[in-house]
């Protein structure tokens, strides 16, 4: 599983994460929900080594991270889909999506798994449309099919469905629910579309000022007053 312990992250005198600790287990899908500026993104970016945490620990299936360097949490079997997507423009979708093999050694590397296609076929119908062609819809599909390239055991998702058409979400929440049913990853989902989240959510997470306020489990949520914690 992942741990977070104690975590503590600042940006010039302001205290951003504030001792903030919790785990997600391999084969659920937690779901870290907040209103803006609460501080899940950078949260996020300390997961990922590309900010230094402050304080605190992290680890990962039993080994702690907290100092490695991004690309060794990748080899580690972590990957991140960041907010905005961030694929690269000029290269085609499939040159796109073998940029997710990195980890791998050349000869593993020479083509995209079937299964990538497998989830989001559209992304083998455009497989040699470049990525700045696409619709945002279909760049998001694009980032999160680059991130499973890697084959992780910890997928990161970063408000997978932020200027996303309503259509292109629900297929994104069926992918997610594919994944989290295989039972071999463990998925954690910062998002703030509280509906999206509640459907997916095993175990969510509320964060408010760089803490953690309140945790449960997803089929609690409604009960437990989330909806009115998150929405403005």
């Amino acid at each position: 599983m992942l741990k977070i312990d104690s975590l503590h992250q600042y940006y010039g005198g302001s205290h951003i994460l504030r001792g903030l600790s919790f785990e997600a287990k391999v084969g659920e899908v937690t779901c870290l929900l907040g209103r803006n500026g609460v501080g899940k993104t950078t949260l996020l970016r300390c997961l990922m080594g590309l900010i230094p945490s402050r304080e605190g620990s992290v680890s990962w299936e039993g080994h702690a991270i907290t100092q490695l360097k991004p690309h060794q949490r990748v080899h580690a079997g972590i990957a991140y889909v960041p907010q905005g997507r961030e694929i690269f423009p000029r290269l085609t979708v499939e040159e796109n999506l073998l940029m997710g093999l990195s980890r791998f050694s050349a000869k593993e590397a020479k083509s995209v798994p079937e299964f990538i296609y497998e989830l989001f076929p559209v992304l083998l119908q455009m497989k040699h449309r470049r990525g700045g062609d696409l619709s945002g819809g279909q760049q998001q599909q694009l980032a999160i099919g680059r991130a499973l390239a890697s084959r992780p055991r910890l997928l990161i998702l970063d408000e997978p469905t932020e200027g996303i058409q309503p259509s292109v979400i629900k297929e994104i929440g069926v992918v997610i629910s594919k994944l989290a049913a295989r039972g071999d990853m463990a998925i954690l989902l910062v998002e703030q579309f509280y509906d999206f989240a509640a459907e997916l959510a095993d175990q969510y997470l509320v964060m408010s000022r760089g803490e953690i306020v309140q945790q449960g489990r997803g089929e609690n949520m409604e009960a437990e007053g989330v909806r009115g914690l998150v929405t403005i």
